[in-house]
């Protein structure tokens, strides 16, 4: 039986936490990544036009979460664009990620917020009791 993956916010005073389950570290590292997009836009208006590839290492799955989202927000910064769907792979302290989204267009997307970056607060990557792994952290918006 598959297990169910999603991906949700949480309060934390002025800024949002993120939070991504997923049956695999990869799949929960994916969820955090569309949490934080939903944090700044309607990622069902953003069209899988482009690939980005990214890639980033950190000596544990909390720094590595971080390091992530900030690096696809890099991209977002540099390219311009949002993304819609993201796909992780996570092993021996490497992340190797690809992107899909378009070009900024804020006549169709309607940007909400803009994330500055991921912070170390409510950091956290764990298993939990149900077998599903669990990635968050909170953005400062």
């Amino acid at each position: 039986m598959a297990l169910s993956r999603h991906w949700e916010h949480f309060e934390h005073q002025a800024d949002i936490g993120v939070r991504g389950i997923g049956g695999t570290p990869s799949e929960a590292f994916e969820e955090a990544a569309a949490a934080m997009m939903a944090v700044m836009v309607d990622a069902g208006a953003v069209a899988e036009a482009e690939e980005v590839e990214i890639r980033c290492s950190a000596p544990d799955l909390e720094l590595l979460l971080a390091d992530w989202l900030n690096a696809l927000l890099c991209e977002v910064s540099a390219r311009k664009m949002l993304f819609r769907r993201f796909s992780a792979t996570v092993k021996d302290g490497v992340l190797t990620g690809r992107a899909w989204g378009e070009r900024i267009d804020p006549r169709r997307h309607r940007p909400v917020v803009e994330v500055k970056g991921a912070s170390y607060f409510g950091l956290k990557v764990a298993q939990m009791e149900d077998g599903r792994w669990m990635a968050q952290c909170v953005v400062d918006v």
